[in-house]
């Protein structure tokens, strides 16, 4: 069997099995803990604007969701950013962008720093988006699929005025539903393509994401967006897998039953959100393709970032809405 790029996350198999999230405590309207506390007893930490610090790094979907989401709720002054470095090594994310390689709040050098200081005994992979305390450096959470929604239901009072309703209470049901077939077949199904080590694990993963993505493709024919005429949640998970999807998951993941661009209905819906305030500023291809092309040594080990494709297709007219 091929060596794997995440070997304890990979089963007998050869199949990806995504660890699970070790920090999942919650920033909460109703957490019992006074301004400047920790965590009360159920794990929810205070509500406070310019207390916490969200940590991203450009060319991480599950991250770059967060970003989204933060900023299209106008949470951009009440949740401050860090940016770690597209390359990562043994040692992990690094804020190698920062002047002296220092995150200017948290003072330190890797996110794993704030990893051990929170749990001085973890040994799993330290991963992004990490919602970090700056009173203590403490990580509070990188359960990046509460986190989003969290943004949208716990920090609702400190949205900007007319921000988008991106979970909509009686939409829950089914949108949870529908997130977590895209979760399981295109969000983590592209990794589970790429980190595959056996054949049978990558040919399960690859049908799986096509069929999902026929399916979405049908459903998004006849509506704008996934939940209708909105924007939701839903649509800022899709769109961070479909906007690295010929840059990065076509050909380095494997994912080569079509490109993107191939894709009629689900290019024109990838090109709307793209065209969207607050989606395309916040992508940066350069950052996404060092990222996978140049880490992930066991799938390409010689590091070769690839030219292509070419991206000025994001800007021309999708002729939806």
């Amino acid at each position: 069997m091929a060596r794997a790029q995440f070997s304890a996350e990979t089963s007998g198999g050869g199949a990806f099995v995504r660890q699970p999230n070790r920090f999942t405590g919650r920033v909460t309207a109703d957490s019992t803990s006074p301004p400047g506390g920790g965590p009360d007893e159920q794990d929810r930490w205070p509500l406070e604007a310019g207390r916490y610090r969200l940590i991203w790094c450009r060319a991480c979907p599950w991250a770059h969701r967060a970003r989204i989401v933060r900023g299209l709720l106008g949470l951009d002054d009440a949740i401050s950013l860090g940016t770690v470095d597209p390359i990562r090594d043994e040692r992990g994310w690094a804020f190698a962008l920062d002047p002296d390689g220092f995150d200017p709040v948290l003072g330190v050098s890797f996110l794993s720093e704030a990893y051990l200081a929170t749990d001085p005994d973890y040994t799993g992979r330290v991963t992004v988006p990490a919602l970090v305390d700056t009173l203590t450096g403490r990580v509070v959470t990188n359960d990046y699929p509460q986190l989003t929604l969290d943004f949208s239901t716990e920090w609702r009072s400190l949205h900007r005025a007319g921000a988008p309703d991106l979970y909509p209470e009686e939409l829950r049901p089914e949108m949870d539903a529908l997130m977590a077939e895209i979760h399981t077949d295109v969000n983590n199904g592209v990794y589970r393509c790429g980190f595959a080590t056996s054949q049978e694990a990558y040919d399960e993963a690859f049908r799986a994401l096509f069929a999902r993505l026929d399916v979405l493709s049908e459903r998004l024919a006849g509506q704008r967006y996934l939940m209708g005429d909105a924007i939701t949640e839903a649509d800022v998970r899709l769109f961070t897998t479909l906007v690295r999807f010929d840059a990065a998951y076509h050909g380095h993941f494997k994912c080569n039953r079509g490109k993107l661009t191939e894709m009629p209905v689900l290019w024109a819906y990838a090109r709307d959100l793209f065209q969207t305030p607050g989606f395309g500023e916040t992508v940066d291809f350069d950052h996404i393709k060092r990222h996978y092309y140049a880490t992930h040594r066991e799938i390409n080990p010689t590091g070769i970032v690839p030219l292509g494709p070419d991206e000025s297709g994001w800007g021309t007219p999708h002729g939806r809405g």
